[in-house]
């Protein structure tokens, strides 16, 4: 089973900015297409960045100009900055691969906007 832990989230205000991290361990992150997925509270878990070993990437359009995923092969993370927050961002954010594998499900870390 490979390790996905994801940290960084927290409590912001309407257009603030968090950075959050993915680390996995050995050569996993390098050779998969790596994303970062959100859910809601009674929504279903969606898919809002995604990037490829080369760091091509694609946002979902809810998110898209503000926020960005990039990776770092050398640390095996994947990172996801997020700006301009606004209080429908407010969810518990998972990282995995792209399509996903049910078995490399995190606890994730949640992120709440709100004043």
């Amino acid at each position: 089973q490979v390790p996905l832990v994801e940290s960084g989230g927290g409590l912001v205000q309407p257009g603030g900015s968090l950075r959050l991290s993915c680390a996995a361990s050995g050569m996993f992150m390098r050779i998969n297409v790596m994303g970062w997925y959100r859910q809601a509270p009674g929504k279903q878990r969606d898919l809002v960045a995604r990037i490829t070993p080369t760091s091509t990437t694609t946002y979902a359009e809810s998110v898209k100009g503000r926020f960005t995923i990039s990776r770092d092969n050398a640390e095996n993370t994947v990172h996801l900055q997020m700006s301009s927050l606004k209080p429908e961002d407010t969810a518990v954010y998972y990282c995995n691969t792209v399509p996903s594998i049910n078995r490399y499900w995190g606890r994730g870390t949640q992120v709440t906007v709100s004043s």
